[in-house]
């Protein structure tokens, strides 16, 4: 059997940004300092003029893209998660979001695949935070081909939008001709009759293994890929909730505020049914491998299956 060819998906930011340049003259892709691990200089080697570097000043990175916004450009800011939304949440909310500007912002490094980086650069609160923001669309795809198409669908989009990617290559499970990204909508990737697995980012190939690893028990698990937390594609959760009885949430985020705080906010308002969130649970990550911090935290195959039979 080959090797699942794996790509982080800060790669497919860059290459998709550098792809799409040509197609859409009024993107503008600006960054602090951090072309290099963004992966934003793809797009500046072959669009040098549209690219903006602000050095080491996130807040007025932010400042600036909302001001390209005005006069028409598709600005993408970009750099690391903690910085994109922890430092220059203020900027964010209120140049970007609160006039309802049409600013892209690319979040790379998310969670704690960042790795050896450590806690201060872990970012596990950023979906919460982009989720309190009015009118802000938030994003986590899964993978190389769901990230592309994140990029695509959000320079066709007209409003504020964060796009979450990571720092370790993940698994492409969506080569398949049936695939569809469509902003809002989430995806069945596994029939099942038990419970359902929601999952996002890193965590949709780790929850398809522990699904197959519930199956040699006899536990059919679906599995839903939801890319968009906000706005949540309610009618495919509530009908997992009344078919499946039961939901597990699986993100590379805190467990508040994240996918399964909002997964809750729909079960408990249209279907009451347990839901078990696997996730940080409240605490901060530590330096170390991506796979070491994935495993630590089970948020791999086996932690996954091991904390749903745990709730089962």
């Amino acid at each position: 059997m080959s090797e699942v060819k794996k790509i982080a998906t800060r790669e497919s930011y860059g290459n998709a940004l550098a792809e799409l340049g040509a197609e859409y003259p009024n993107l503008v892709v600006l960054d602090a300092d951090l072309a290099a691990a963004t992966k934003t200089g793809v797009f500046q080697k072959v669009f040098p003029e549209r690219h903006i570097d602000c050095g080491i000043a996130e807040c007025n990175m932010t400042g600036i893209g909302a001001g390209l916004a005005t006069i028409g450009k598709i600005p993408f800011i970009s750099t690391f998660a903690m910085f994109a939304a922890g430092r220059a949440f203020e900027q964010v909310r209120n140049s970007i979001g609160y006039p309802h500007l049409n600013v892209k912002i690319g979040a790379t490094h998310a969670g704690i695949t960042v790795g050896e980086d450590g806690a201060s650069h872990q970012c596990n609160e950023d979906i919460a935070l982009m989720r309190t923001i009015p009118g802000m669309v938030v994003i986590s795809p899964c993978d190389d081909i769901e990230a592309r198409a994140a990029v695509k669908a959000a320079l066709d989009y007209e409003g504020p939008m964060y796009l979450r990617f990571g720092r370790a290559a993940v698994p492409i499970i969506n080569d398949n001709a049936e695939y569809k990204f469509e902003i809002g909508k989430g995806v069945l990737l596994r029939e099942g009759t038990d419970l359902t697995i929601v999952a996002n980012g890193i965590c949709v190939s780790e929850s398809l293994a522990a699904a197959e690893k519930l199956a040699e028990e006899n536990i059919s698990a679906r599995v839903i890929n939801i890319h968009t937390i906000k706005p949540l594609d309610e009618e495919i959760i509530v009908k997992a909730a009344k078919e499946t009885g039961k939901i597990i949430t699986v993100e590379e985020h805190s467990v508040i505020g994240g996918l399964g705080s909002a997964v809750c906010d729909v079960v408990c308002a249209k279907v009451p049914v347990p839901v078990y969130k696997i996730g940080m649970q409240d605490v901060f990550g530590e330096s170390g491998s991506a796979g070491e911090l994935v495993k630590k935290y089970g948020l791999d195959a086996e932690g996954i299956y091991k904390q749903i039979k745990s709730f089962l």
